[in-house]
């Protein structure tokens, strides 16, 4: 069974950072692209970056290109989502997900995503 485990999400001041994690297990994931994506309240869930895990190729909002980075660790079995220059419109439930890589105009979309983990909180203050 796959679990994805968020984790790393607070409270933080404009121009901060803050270091999201998200642990996978139940599986081998060398195939599968991890995703991150976000809500904030009213709106609909957005992507925000996605990770090969084989291959290590990345993709980014236009939105976080520059500010956040995404990565793997493959011997924890983990995705992290650096985010630097954090801005109040950052302000958001994360969430990280997981896919059988699909082709790369389908990596955006959350419907395309089979596993979700139960989101973290990011609340970042003006």
């Amino acid at each position: 069974q796959v679990q994805l485990v968020e984790s790393g999400g607070g409270l933080v001041q404009a121009g901060g950072s803050l270091r999201l994690s998200c642990a996978a297990s139940g599986r081998t994931f060398s195939s599968y692209a991890m995703g991150w994506f976000r809500q904030a309240p009213g709106k609909e869930r957005e992507f925000v970056a996605a990770i090969s895990w084989s291959g290590g190729s990345t993709y980014y909002a236009d939105s976080v290109k520059g500010r956040f980075t995404i990565s793997t660790d493959n011997a924890k079995n983990t995705v992290y989502l650096q985010m630097n220059s954090l801005k109040p419109e950052d302000t958001a439930v994360y969430y990280c997900a997981a896919t059988i890589f699909p082709p790369l105009s389908r990596l955006g979309l959350p419907h395309e995503y089979d596993y979700w983990g139960q989101g973290t909180q990011v609340t970042v203050s003006s």
